[in-house]
């Protein structure tokens, strides 16, 4: 598990989210837009594939849209309206064929990862189907009742797991997959 864990920065990741995603960043769109390019680029559980077109898709925004995208993270990120936030967020990226669980998880989870989840939809798929949860319905276009579920299901897990399998919510998803 150490050779895994030390695979993927998210130890490094959340130490830059957290410095770069503070309250000063959210009235600064253009840099806070840097930043959302440079953790998606940077994490190791992003595919290749999403990582340009993210890119190209903040890239081409507006300073309006950016300003409207700052805002809606911040909202997500520290505001008291995360269920509105996410689905704001996924609606915007939606716009540009965005809309990807990877995409729309990874932010809040580097900047939170001991309260938040990432979404991989294969490894959500499969813990749900291995454990035989109900009521957790995945579906492709992320939805805020499914990652609330999913984020809920793995918190109750953690509760049960040696401490040193907890060390942020992506590790117990990682060890639940290659437990089962």
């Amino acid at each position: 598990m150490d050779t895994i864990r030390k695979r993927h920065n998210v130890g490094q990741l959340a130490e830059f989210a957290k410095e770069n995603l503070t309250e000063l960043a959210f009235v600064q769109p253009q840099k806070f837009s840097e930043t959302l390019v440079r953790i998606i680029g940077r994490s190791s559980m992003v595919s290749r594939f999403e990582k340009a077109p993210f890119r190209d898709f903040i890239n081409a925004l507006t300073s309006k849209d950016k300003r409207v995208l700052a805002d809606t993270f911040q909202k997500r990120l520290v505001g008291r309206k995360k269920r509105e936030a996410f689905n704001e967020i996924v609606n915007i990226f939606a716009k540009y064929k965005l809309a990807r669980w990877s995409l729309v998880s990874a932010v809040p989870f580097y900047f939170a990862p001991k309260r938040e989840a990432f979404v991989k939809p294969t490894t959500a798929k499969k813990i749900i189907s291995l454990l035989e949860i109900e009521g957790l319905n995945y579906h492709p276009r992320p939805d805020w009742a499914f990652y609330d579920g999913y984020r809920r299901m793995v918190l109750e897990i953690k509760d049960h797991l040696d401490p040193s399998l907890t060390s942020n919510n992506a590790a117990i998803t990682g060890f639940l997959m290659f437990a089962l």
